[in-house]
């Protein structure tokens, strides 16, 4: 496919990497992971959040979590993070409201294995 051609079919390439690497940026200076938003309306949005790991010379990308957060507080996310030996996947999600409980599990399919749980109390 030509340059001309790749323009012309996906318009919004360059505006979506220019921004992918600027929240790669301010993800490395900041030491938080940046949600970017892929579709938001009324009913909430959807979201990809990379795992950016950045050293003296570049900074990379391994791996990346896709979320939805609901306009009341509830979300759901899965992922996988490549940085390590294995892939490892995830996925979890939350309730909404004023006391939200959480809930996630993460595996590499071997040996690395976690669950977690949270309430978060909002006043």
């Amino acid at each position: 496919m030509t340059k001309s051609a790749m323009q012309k079919s996906f318009p919004h390439l360059r505006s979506v990497a220019l921004g992918i690497g600027l929240c790669a940026t301010c993800a490395a200076a900041l030491a938080q992971t940046p949600k970017i938003p892929f579709k938001s309306d009324e009913q909430g949005s959807l979201y990809v959040s990379p795992n950016v790991i950045s050293n003296d010379v570049a900074t990379e990308t391994k791996g990346a979590t896709v979320g939805v957060e609901r306009k009341d507080g509830s979300s759901t996310y899965g992922g996988v993070d490549t940085a390590g030996a294995r892939p490892t996947y995830s996925l979890g999600g939350a309730t909404g409201g004023s006391v939200s409980y959480s809930a996630g599990v993460q595996s590499d399919g071997k040996d690395n294995k976690g669950v977690k749980a949270g309430v978060t109390i909002k006043y």
